[in-house]
Order: structure tokens, then sequence, then C-alpha cells
């Protein structure tokens, strides 16, 4: 069987996030890079349903050169080897752009199925999946928390509010996955060390015959507004404390 799982490098979730002056982005120089949460689902997946069924899983990212480190530590999960998208003409590639450069790869490789997650967590669009999917002329299976596998076909479930949703298709298809899909293993040392050894193919924008003009721009990036400092409520008498908190909320919050 062949799999793909697409991953892309973001801000650790933990990284305390700063806008540069000039808004035209954030400050990279001391952010950790991490995989994107929801790619983490997305390559467990691949990895099991190898392990299960047999064949390889190929890794798929773009990125700067930075990317190949995410690239590696799924090699070191288990994956058997990569394509790293790396151009700067591809530094501001927006969702459409990306899943250009995403099909065009796949599009050279044999796949059954692949996986992305359901969103990253950085400009958190949702759209790469779909995109990819919609290039590639297949079926798309998104958000994901459940899936079952027979001979070339698919069953998933997909929350909705309320209840949920049994699909079924054919392969080949693009699954994006969600929370509780499965639990991400961690990278062994032994994984480790084979990932350094396993083949990663670099490619640039040129190569793969894209047009790297995004279909949409960041016009700005704008920090949240400051907290205001809290209020601290003083006195013996809890009613009054009480009567004080609900004029509070009414009058200075109005929200109720």
């Amino acid at each position: 069987m062949n799999i793909i799982a697409c991953v892309k490098q973001v801000p650790d979730t933990e990284a305390q996030i700063k806008v540069k002056a000039d808004g035209s982005g954030i400050e990279e120089g001391q952010i950790k890079w991490i995989m994107n949460p929801y790619d983490e689902y997305g390559v467990e997946e691949a990895l099991r349903l190898k392990e299960k069924n047999g064949g390889d899983v190929t890794i798929v990212s773009l990125g700067p050169a930075r990317a190949m480190e995410t690239i590696r530590t799924a090699l070191a999960m288990g994956a058997d080897k990569g394509v790293h998208v790396c151009d700067p003409a591809l530094d501001n590639a927006d969702a459409y752009v990306t899943a250009a450069a995403l099909a065009a790869v796949i599009k050279g490789l044999p796949h059954d199925i692949i996986f992305c997650g359901q969103r990253a967590v950085d400009d958190d669009s949702g759209q790469v999946g779909p995109i990819l999917a919609e290039l590639l002329g297949i079926p798309q299976l998104t958000i994901v928390t459940k899936t079952e596998y027979a001979a070339n076909t698919i069953k998933a479930i997909r929350p909705i509010e309320g209840a949920q949703l049994l699909i079924e298709t054919s392969l080949p298809c693009v699954v994006t996955a969600q929370k509780g899909l499965n639990e991400p293993r961690y990278a062994s040392l032994p994984g480790i060390m084979k990932a350094k050894k396993k083949p990663v193919d670099v490619k640039n924008a040129a190569a793969l015959g894209i047009d790297t003009q995004a279909k949409a721009k960041v016009a700005k990036f704008i920090p949240p507004p400051a907290r205001a400092a809290g209020k601290i409520i003083c006195g013996d008498d809890p009613a009054q404390k009480a009567t004080e908190v609900a004029r509070l909320l009414r009058e200075e919050a109005k929200v109720i």
C-alpha cells in the first residue's frame, strides 16, 4: 500500500508569539518549531495502516530549510522516505499554492491514501487538504476521528453537531485527521538514528512547474489588545461583595 502523509512545521503551541512592529509577520528568532499537532495524527494513522497492510509511508512537506527537521521527526516515527518542497518563492504560499505544490509532488508518486491534518494551528485555515483532493481529482474525507479499511475502500467517522457521520469512499482519497483518531507515538532513539539515513528528495517550484503567486495574502498581523488589570473586591460582608460584583458585571462589563 502506498501511503502519503503531508506535514507542516508550525510554532510550538506553547511559544510566546510576538508580532513584528510593522505588522508584516511574527518574530521567529526565539520560536521553537514543531510538527503541526493535527498532522501528527495523520502520520500515526499512516504508520498504523502500513503496519497492518504493508507498503510504505512517504512524508511530503512544504517549508523553508528548517522544515527538514519536521520531516526527519516523521521519519523517526517510522515513515520510509520524504519529499521537501523548499523554495523562497513559496515562503508566503497560501492554502491554494501550498496544495498545488503538494499535488504536483503527489501526482508523481504512487498513492492509495493521503493523510493531512484537518487544519494547521498557525493559520487555522483548514483548506489545504480539501484543495489537494480537488486538484488530484479524488474523494476527500475531512475531520475524521475513526477509520476502517477494506480492499480499495475506507469508512470514516466524521463528527457533526449532535451526531456522527459514517462515510465510505473508494481509494485513492484524501483523509484529514482530527484529534481522537489515534494517539501519536514518540520517536524512539533507534528510529531517530535510522531517520538520518532515510532519503529525502528536495524540490523547488521550478522543478514542480507550479505558479507561486498566492491567491490570498495576509494584509497585516495585529496582536490582540492587552488585557486590562483585574479588579479585586474587598470587604467582609459576602452579600455586599456579591452586590458589587453584580453591579460591575452589569454596568462595566455589560454582560448581564
